[in-house]
């Protein structure tokens, strides 16, 4: 852990601290003849060879790992990305950089005390409980309360594609969150919180239906999350 921990944090400040903006433009620009595109692994390498002490010597697999695939992963995608893939390439291009880092501190992970350690029937419930919460639910709520799907022809011009679904997963997300950590208080401010932001529409008088709606969906939605995070919480304790 600490060695993963020390390569995360040289990832996030060489990375996002100390590489400016206009260096990600003129790398975005040249590719691969950017003079910032080499000076930004240097700069990768130095924070590398100061976190571990400059022990290079025990520690030249990850660091040779770590500068090769970042460099390797930086070529890739500045030149695949384009103008309206940037956002996606973003993410690619982190997960990938996350992934070696994990690699490259495995190489002082003992697996066996590891194997021992983990408990996959959690993990599995953990994973179970998540998806329930995002994609089940969804589909949940929106059968549940297709039936009474009021007319957003002048509210909804101006929506978000698919916001409302993104708003629901999130919440129950939260909430789950809350409750696995013994924090029923902020479930209520969550709550508040979308009522204060959603104030418009539940207040307004030319639509009814349209605020019965929100509440009926709100309340469905934070329902079944609770009810999940409850059943995790139970079912943990008897594994």
């Amino acid at each position: 852990m600490e060695i993963f921990l020390k390569l995360f944090l040289v990832h996030i400040l060489g990375d996002f601290v100390f590489q400016p903006t206009k260096w990600v433009k003129d790398k975005e620009k040249k590719k691969i003849k950017s003079i910032k595109l080499y000076i930004h692994i240097l700069i990768h390498a130095a924070l590398l060879i100061g976190t571990f002490m400059f022990d290079v010597k025990n520690y030249w697999k990850i660091f040779l790992l770590i500068i090769t695939s970042h460099f390797l992963i930086d070529i890739v995608k500045l030149y695949f990305q384009k103008e309206k893939t940037k956002r996606n390439w973003f993410f690619i291009d982190q997960l990938f950089h996350l992934i070696f880092i994990l690699i490259a501190s495995s190489f002082f992970v003992d697996f066996s005390i590891l194997k021992a350690s983990l408990n996959f029937e959690k993990i599995i419930l953990f994973i179970i409980s998540i998806l329930i919460i995002t994609h089940v639910s969804s589909i949940v709520v929106k059968l549940l309360i297709s039936k009474w799907n009021p007319d957003e022809s002048n509210s909804g011009k101006s929506s978000i594609e698919n916001a409302g679904k993104y708003i629901g997963i999130l919440e129950r997300l939260f909430v789950f969150i809350f409750i696995i950590t013994n924090h029923w208080e902020a479930i209520g401010f969550l709550l508040a919180a979308k009522s204060v932001f959603r104030f418009g529409d539940l207040t307004s008088g030319k639509d009814r239906k349209l605020t019965e709606y929100i509440l009926i969906g709100t309340l469905l939605s934070f329902g079944i999350a609770i009810l999940i995070g409850l059943l995790y919480l139970e079912i943990l304790k008897i594994l």
